[in-house]
C-alpha cells in the first residue's frame, strides 16, 4: 500500500509544475537586481545573464538540460524514507518528509535512473537540494548504491549532479554510515575501469562531499558554488573571523587543486557528451601504409649551443601550441587533488587521429607568463600528472607526454612538498604503466624534471631540441668558474638530439621545418603529429604485459657499458671522417686547377703460378 502511494505521488504532474511557478515568479535577481522577466537564458538555465548567478534546479529539470529527449528510465522510484528511528525533535520527521513530496513530487532526495547525452548512455544520480536540502538519508544513500549496481551490471559510466547540504540529523548515525556505503560502491566502479563524473551544484556540503562526490574521475563545478566538507559558518566560527571572498567556493577549490574546471551551466551537456565519447574508447587506429621518414642529418658538434638557443627562443611553440593543433574535443584537467594546481604541467584528455588519449605535458608559456613559472614544475605539478597517468590505465589510454622544461622548481617551497618524492613516485608509476607510452621532447629537456615524464615505450625528440644532466651554462661554471665558456661546454654535454638518438637515449628524431619549429608552428605540429600516430599504432597492439616489459628492458639496459664502447666507437668514426673530409677540402683549395689524386697501391707481383689456357 505505501509503495502504491507513492508511486501516485510522483506520477502527479502538477508537483514539478510548483517549482516551475516559483521561477515564473521571479521577477528581478535576487543578486544583482537584474531583470529576469524577459531573459530567455534565465527562463531555459536559470542563470542571471547580467551577474551569472546560478539558481538551484529541481532534479526534473536539471535531467531534462542534460538528457535526450524521452531518453531517461527512472530506476528504484517507489523507495522513500519512513522515518527509521522514529524521530522525535521540534517539527515531526514524517510531516516534514511529506511536505518535501509535496513541493517537489519526489519521494526522496534524489532521482537515479537511465538516460542518453547525445546518444552516450549512462546512468544518472541527480540530488535535489529543494528536498529537506538534498541531505542524504538511508534512502539517498541506497538509491545511489543501487545506481552505481546498475552502472557496473551494464558497463555504463555514472553522471553524478550534486546539491546537499550533508548527512540528515534526523536518520542519526544510519545518515552517517550512507558516506561508506556509497564510497565503496564508488570504489567498486573505479575498480572495474568505468568512468565517473561529478558535477558539484550549490551548495554541496557534508557528507555528500565527502564520500561519493569526490571519489569521481572528474569533478565539475558550476560558477560560485558553494564547496566544501564543513559549512561555511562552521568555518568561520573555527577561524574566529569572516573568511576571504572566495573561500569556500568553486573558484577557491580549482585554484587549490580540488577540481577540475568551473563551467557556465549551459555548457554541461556539451562538456559531459564530450567527455562520455572520449572515455568510451571505441575506436583504434589502423595503418593504410607506413609514412617514409626523412632523415635527420648529423648534426655539427658546433650546433650543440645553436640548439640551445632555438630551444628557447621566445617564438618556439610550446607543448599547448602542439596541443591545440593536433587534437580535438580537448578538455584539461586541473589539479592534484591534493594542494594545488600548477600551470607547468598540463593533463587532459583529447584525440588525435581520432583515437582518445591522455596528454601530460610540461608548458614553459611565452613570455614568462603568471602560472607557467618557464615550466619549472612544482611538487603538485607531478602529482597532477601522476593523476592523469593513473586515469590513463584504468581506461586504457594512450599516454603522449611532452617535455619541455629547464628543470623542477629547485626553491624551498617545493622542497617543503616533497619535490623529491614526487618525481621518484613519476618515474616509478610509468615505468609499468600497463598502457602504450610515448614521449616527445619539443624543446629544452632539463634533468631529473624532464626525466619524469620520459620513461615511456617510445622516445620522440625533435631536431633542434636538447636534453641535458644540466644545463650549459652550469656546467661551464662548475668546470672552468666561467659562464662566458658554456658554448665551449655545450658539445661535450652531448645534448643535441642525434646525441641522444646515438647514446639510445631517444628512438626518433623528428625533423623540424627549416630554421626551427618557430618559423612554421603548424607545419612543425603536423611533422610531429604523424610521427606519434606512427608510433602509436605500432605498439597500441602490444599486449599490457609485453608494454611493461619492454620499457623495463628498455631503460634497464641504457648506460650499460657494452653500449658505451659501441658509442664511443660510433663518435670515433665520425670525428675521423669529418676530420678528413675538412682535410680534402684543404687539398682541393690549395690545388684548385689540378685534380686531387689518391695514389693508388701497386699491385704486388702474385706468386700463384699463371692459369694454363686450355
Amino acid at each position: 500500500m505505501v509503495r502504491r502511494f507513492f508511486e501516485r505521488l510522483i506520477s502527479r504532474p502538477k508537483e514539478e509544475e510548483i517549482e516551475r511557478e516559483v521561477f515564473e515568479e521571479l521577477e528581478s535577481c535576487l543578486y544583482c537586481g537584474a531583470d529576469l522577466f524577459s531573459s530567455e537564458l534565465f527562463q531555459r538555465y536559470r542563470v542571471c545573464p547580467t551577474c551569472g548567478f546560478h539558481y538551484a534546479l529541481p532534479a526534473g529539470v536539471r535531467i531534462e538540460l542534460l538528457v535526450d529527449e524521452d531518453s531517461f528510465i527512472e530506476t528504484n522510484r517507489s523507495l522513500a524514507s519512513l522515518d527509521p528511528l522514529s524521530f522525535s525533535g521540534e517539527a515531526s520527521y514524517k510531516k516534514r518528509i511529506f511536505d518535501a513530496q509535496k513541493r517537489t513530487g519526489l519521494p526522496e532526495a534524489v532521482v537515479t535512473g537511465l538516460g542518453h547525452i547525445e546518444g552516450n548512455p549512462a546512468v544518472l544520480v541527480v540530488l535535489d537540494f529543494g528536498f529537506l536540502g538534498g541531505s542524504m538519508g538511508c534512502v539517498v544513500g541506497e538509491k545511489v548504491a543501487l545506481a552505481f549496481e546498475l552502472a557496473l551490471e551494464r558497463r555504463l559510466p555514472v553522471i553524478a549532479v550534486v546539491g546537499s547540504g550533508g548527512a540528515r540529523v534526523q536518520e542519526g548515525v544510519l545518515s552517517l554510515m550512507q558516506m561508506a556505503k556509497t564510497a565503496a560502491v564508488a570504489k567498486r566502479l573505479h575498480d572495474a575501469g568505468l568512468p565517473f563524473i561529478c558535477v558539484l551544484t550549490n551548495p554541496t556540503t557534508g557528507g555528500v562531499y565527502a564520500s561519493f562526490a569526490n571519489l569521481a574521475d572528474i569533478i565539475i563545478s558550476e560558477p560560485g558554488a558553494l564547496i566544501g566538507f564543513a559549512p561555511l559558518k562552521v568555518v568561520e566560527q573555527t577561524e574566529g573571523k569572516p573568511l576571504p571572498e572566495k573561500a569556500h567556493s568553486a573558484e577557491s577549490h580549482l585554484e587549490h587543486g580540488m577540481i577540475d574546471c568551473v563551467v557556465e551551466r549551459t555548457q554541461h551537456r556539451a562538456l559531459l557528451s564530450i567527455l562520455l565519447a572520449l572515455l568510451s574508447y571505441e575506436y583504434r587506429l589502423t595503418r593504410m601504409r607506413r609514412i617514409l621518414r626523412r632523415e635527420v642529418p648529423l648534426a655539427r658538434r658546433e650546433a650543440a649551443w645553436q640548439s640551445v638557443q632555438l630551444t628557447r627562443h621566445e617564438r618556439r611553440p610550446t607543448s599547448l601550441d602542439y596541443i591545440v593543433r593536433m587534437t580535438s574535443n580537448f578538455v584539461e584537467l586541473h589539479g592534484d587533488r591534493f594542494c594545488g594546481d600548477d600551470g607547468a604541467v598540463i593533463c587532459g584528455i583529447g584525440d588525435i587521429g581520432g583515437e582518445t588519449v591522455m596528454i601530460v605535458a610540461q608548458e614553459r608559456g611565452h613570455g614568462g607568463e603568471d602560472g607557467r613559472n618557464l615550466g619549472r614544475a612544482y611538487p603538485e605539478g607531478f602529482r597532477k600528472a601522476q593523476r592523469a597517468l593513473k586515469l590513463a590505465a584504468k581506461y586504457k589510454l594512450p599516454v603522449i607526454t611532452f617535455i619541455d622544461t629547464p628543470g623542477a622548481y629547485p626553491g624551498l617551497e617545493a622542497e617543503e612538498r616533497g619535490v623529491g618524492n614526487a618525481i621518484a613516485q613519476c618515474l616509478a608509476l610509468m615505468s609499468d604503466l600497463p598502457v602504450p607510452i610515448i614521449s616527445v621532447i619539443i624543446g629544452e629537456g632539463g634533468s631529473e624534471g624532464a626525466l619524469a615524464l620520459g620513461v615511456a615505450n617510445r622516445n620522440l625528440m625533435l631536431e633542434n631540441a636538447i636534453f641535458s644532466v644540466i644545463p650549459p651554462e652550469r656546467a661551464a661554471m662548475l668546470l672552468y668558474r666561467d659562464v662566458n665558456k658554456a658554448e665551449e661546454v655545450a658539445p661535450a654535454l652531448r645534448i643535441t638530439a642525434q646525441d641522444c638518438k646515438q647514446l639510445g637515449v631517444v628512438d626518433v628524431v623528428v625533423p623540424e621545418p627549416k630554421g626551427g619549429a618557430h618559423a612554421d608552428p603548424d607545419e612543425a605540429a603536423r611533422l610531429l603529429k604523424r610521427f606519434i600516430l606512427d608510433e602509436l599504432v605500432q605498439i597500441q597492439r602490444l599486449h599490457p604485459r609485453t608494454l611493461v616489459r619492454d620499457r623495463y628492458h628498455k631503460f634497464r639496459h641504457m648506460g650499460r657499458y657494452s653500449s658505451r664502447i659501441r658509442v664511443a666507437i660510433s663518435r670515433e668514426g665520425a670525428q675521423i671522417q669529418e676530420y678528413l673530409s675538412g682535410r680534402l677540402e684543404e687539398l682541393k683549395e690549395f690545388l684548385p686547377s689540378r685534380a686531387v689524386e689518391v695514389p693508388m697501391e701497386k699491385e704486388e707481383p702474385s706468386s700463384e703460378p699463371p692459369e694454363s689456357k686450355e
